[in-house]
C-alpha cells in the first residue's frame, strides 16, 4: 500500500541516461511509495520495445541531424522527444497500479490551465479532440511504471519528418505505430512553460495521491547502476538488434540501364543483398552486393560500401542517389 509521494526531476536530457534512471527507479525505488519521475528528452526518437526502427522512422534522417534513436522498456508506438517535450513516469507497486487514477494527474494538471483535458480510449490524451499526451505501461515482478509525453511546445515539423513511414519498401513484422493528429498544450493555453507545468503536476499529484511529496534521492547504489544501464540503452545491440527481420526493395532505371537492390535485414545488419541489373558491366551485381553485405542498414553505411568499390563513376553515382532517395 502506498504511503508516500516521492518526486525526481532528471536535469540531463540524455535519452538512454534518462531510460536507464528510469529502470533503477522502478527496480530500486521506495517499495511503499509512489514515485513521480519527469524527465526531457533532446531530439530523440523513442521507439516501443517491440518495434522495428526502421518502419517507425527514418532514422538516417533522425541521425544525419543529430538526433538519436532510443528503445524503451515498454510497448507502444514510436514518439519525438525534444526539449518542447515533458515526459513523465508514474512507478509505485505493482498492487497500487491505476492507470485512470495516474492519468487523472495529469489531466487536473493540464485542467489548472484551463485546457479541457480528457482520457482517450486508447489511454491517451486529448483536448478538443487533438492528441498532446500519449502513454504507456510496463510491469516487472512487484512493481510497474506508466510512462507518458506532454506536447508542451515540441518541434511538430520534425515529429512529422522523423515518425513519417519511410517511402522505401521496407515489409516487416514489426509493430506499427497508431499516427494520431497531435497539438502543441501552449497553442491552447500560450501561458504554459514547462515549469508551470512541472509545479502543476506535482500538485494535481499530492491532492490525487493525499500525501505532500518529497524529493527523492538517488544512493550511490543507484547512480552506479544508472551508469551501468545507459550504457545497454546506448548500445546497438539494445536499439536495433531486436530480431524483426526485415526485407527492403529498390529499383531504378538510368541510361546505363536497369538496377533493382533486394536486401535481407536482421538485427539491423544486412544479411543478404540481392542485386539485379541489366548493365553491361557484368561484374555490377557482384561488386554491389560484396560492398553491401554485412554492413549497418543506415543510409551512411552503405554509401561508404559502394565508395570502396571500383565501378564506373556515373553508376556509383546514380546508386548513391537512388539509396538517397529512399529516405531510409
Amino acid at each position: 500500500m502506498i504511503s508516500s509521494l516521492y518526486i525526481y526531476s532528471a536535469s540531463g536530457s540524455d535519452p538512454f541516461e534518462n531510460l536507464a534512471r528510469e529502470q533503477v527507479l522502478l527496480e530500486r525505488g521506495p517499495a511503499d511509495g509512489v514515485v513521480l519521475y519527469l524527465w526531457q528528452n533532446q531530439n530523440t526518437v523513442v521507439i516501443g520495445r517491440n518495434q522495428n526502427a526502421w518502419k517507425e522512422c527514418r532514422l538516417s534522417l533522425l541521425e544525419e541531424e543529430g538526433g538519436r534513436l532510443a528503445r524503451r522498456l515498454s510497448g507502444g508506438g514510436a514518439v519525438f522527444h525534444d526539449l518542447g517535450n515533458l515526459n513523465f513516469t508514474f512507478l509505485l507497486p505493482r498492487e497500487d497500479f491505476d492507470i485512470p487514477k495516474q492519468l487523472q494527474v495529469i489531466c487536473n494538471a493540464c485542467r489548472s490551465f484551463g485546457i479541457p483535458a480528457e482520457i482517450s480510449g486508447r489511454n491517451d490524451l486529448t483536448a478538443a479532440g487533438l492528441k498532446f499526451s500519449g502513454n504507456a505501461f510496463y510491469k516487472s515482478g512487484s512493481r510497474a511504471y506508466h510512462h507518458g509525453t506532454l506536447l508542451l511546445n515540441a518541434d511538430l515539423d520534425k515529429l512529422t519528418r522523423y515518425l513519417s513511414p519511410p517511402k522505401a519498401k521496407l515489409e516487416a513484422k514489426g509493430v506499427a505505430s497508431v499516427r494520431s493528429r497531435v497539438e502543441n498544450l501552449c497553442v491552447m493555453e500560450p501561458s504554459i512553460t514547462k515549469e508551470a507545468m512541472m509545479r502543476q503536476l506535482i500538485t494535481a499529484a499530492e491532492k490525487v495521491y493525499d500525501f505532500t511529496a518529497q524529493e527523492l534521492v538517488f544512493t550511490p547504489e543507484m547512480t552506479a547502476e544508472t551508469a551501468r544501464l545507459t550504457e545497454k540503452y546506448a548500445s546497438r545491440e539494445w536499439r536495433l538488434g531486436a530480431n524483426v527481420p526485415a526485407a527492403f526493395s529498390c529499383q531504378q532505371t538510368f541510361p546505363w540501364g536497369t538496377v533493382s537492390l533486394e536486401l535481407q535485414v536482421e538485427r539491423g545488419i544486412i544479411t543478404h543483398a540481392g542485386v539485379f541489373t541489366d548493365a553491361m558491366a557484368w561484374e555490377l551485381s557482384q561488386l554491389i552486393r560484396q560492398a553491401l553485405e554485412g554492413r549497418e542498414f543506415s543510409r551512411s553505411a552503405m554509401q561508404e560500401g559502394l565508395l570502396s568499390i571500383q565501378i564506373q563513376p556515373d553508376i556509383r553515382d546514380d546508386v548513391l542517389r537512388m539509396l538517397a532517395e529512399q529516405e531510409i
